[in-house]
Formats: C-alpha cells, structure tokens, sequence
C-alpha cells in the first residue's frame, strides 16, 4: 500500500519558510523594503466556541470559531490548527503549543502571559490590548501580523522570521530577539528599553518614536532604519558596545561658563537696562 503523500500546500509552506530563514542565517544578499501586514480574512459570521468541544488538543482544527470569555490556561498540544477565528477576553496564559497554526484570526483583550510557542506560525492576524509578558515565540513564523497597544515585555522571539509585522505602541522591555529575521519589522511608538538583538538579521528593519536605551547586540544593527530623533539614545549605547568614550569639550565648557559669568555681572551692572 503506497504511503499517503503530504499535501501540496504545506510542503511548499516548509520549503518558502527553509529558504527564506537559510537566507537569513546566510547573511546574504539585501531584504526587501519593510511593508504593512496585509488584514485577516474573517468571515462574516462566526460560531460560538464551547469546552470542551473546541478545546485546544494535538491534531485539533479550528475554523470560524469565536472564543469568548473563555478559560484556555495551562494547555499543551501540538499542531493545532485555527483558521478565520476570534479571541476575546480569553485566557490562554501558560499554555505550551508546538507546531500550531493561527491563520487569519484576530485577538483583542486577551491573556497571552507566558504562553510557549515553538515552530509554530502566525499569518494574517491583528493583536490588540493583550497582556503578553514572558510570550515565547520561538523558531517559528509571524507574517501579516500587527500588535497594537499590547504588553510584551520580557518575550522571547528567538529564531523567528518577521515578514511585514508591526508593533504599534507596545511595551517591549527586555524582550529577546537573537538570532531572528526582523528584515520585515517595523516598530512604532515602542518601548525597547533592555531589548537584545545579537545575531539578528536587522537588514530593512524600522523604529520610529522608540526608546532605544540600553540595547543590547546593537552592533548587529547594520541595514536598520532608525528616525532622525530616535539616533541619540541608541548612539550612546552604540558607542558603549564599540568601546568609544564621550566627554564634553573642556574649551567648551569653559566658554559657556565664561559666558554666563558675564551676562549675570552685565546684569547687575549699575548701566544695565532692563
């Protein structure tokens, strides 16, 4: 009896994720301009999840479901799939995913905090007002996706590739993207305060109205566009890593002294004229 063969779409689905990461590691040739996520294809109706029916387990799929106010904390599977569903005021803190699947679904007022992911992809989704401290994201693939107003500090998104994904004013302290393509990323209006970044490829990659203080693997920045006021910060931390020391100007200094010296002793000279 012939062994079934995979099905067509998800052995190209590996190979354009294989060679877009192998790229990456390579280090080779330019990335593409940064673009917008494209929006999730949602249907215009959904049906109301309900436990256990539509619970998250191995092997599970999940298509035009909305899961609302509902417990799904603490869970492990592996290559559940969901397709064109909702999450909102969900709980899924804690819960430990391998090779899963979210493919046009949308998250708003949720509880992502501590959630694992590993191999898994993420396609065509919009994120809002989520609480995601301590998100492992790891190995695997954002692509279309936004994040909006959401906290993600102390995440981890080692080893991922980023293809037209934007964070818009999230809380990103500390989070951890060594060794990751964010060629396809942009940030907006984001806290990346302690944020490290060694051996990721940054090529295309845009901050703009970030903080940048005390980035770490700042030397792998090379390729990233970085907004004019944004550069301070990030230059001193730059300057740290190459080793460079900066001191003000002593002539300086004492020009600047000597000059408010004489403007007070001109001020209170008795020919001052107000």
């Amino acid at each position: 009896m012939p062994t079934p063969s995979r099905p067509a779409y998800a052995v190209r689905r590996k190979v354009s994720i294989m060679s877009r990461r192998s790229s990456a590691r390579r280090g080779g040739g330019v990335s593409a301009p940064a673009r917008l996520p494209r929006n999730p294809l949602q249907p215009t109706s959904l049906d109301f999840a309900d436990l256990p029916a539509h619970d998250v387990e191995s092997d599970a799929t999940h298509r035009s479901l909305s899961f609302a106010d509902i417990d799904l904390s603490g869970r492990s599977a592996e290559s559940v799939e969901f397709m064109q569903c909702r999450f909102k005021d969900v709980d899924l803190s804690g819960t430990t995913l391998g090779r899963a699947v979210f493919t046009d679904c949308v998250f708003e007022n949720s509880n992502l905090a501590n959630l694992r992911a590993e191999k898994s992809s993420l396609v065509r989704a919009e994120l809002s007002v989520l609480r995601m401290t301590g998100f492992h994201w790891t190995d695997g693939l954002l692509r279309d996706a936004r994040f909006t107003e959401s906290r993600l500090d102390l995440s981890s998104f080692r080893f991922t590739d980023f293809v037209a994904v934007l964070f818009e004013r999230c809380n990103l302290t500390g989070t951890d993207f060594i060794k990751s393509d964010l060629s396809g990323a942009q940030f907006i209006g984001c806290d990346l305060t302690g944020a490290q970044f060694s051996q990721a490829n940054m090529e295309g990659a845009r901050f703009s109205h970030c903080v940048l203080v005390d980035i770490g693997g700042v030397t792998s920045w090379q390729g990233a566009i970085v907004r004019s006021h944004d550069l301070v910060t990030l230059s001193y931390t730059l300057a740290a890593a190459l080793g460079i020391r900066i001191e003000d100007d002593e002539n300086d200094a004492s020009r600047h002294e000597h000059g408010t010296l004489t403007a007070l002793t001109s001020r209170d000279s008795p020919d001052h004229v107000p």
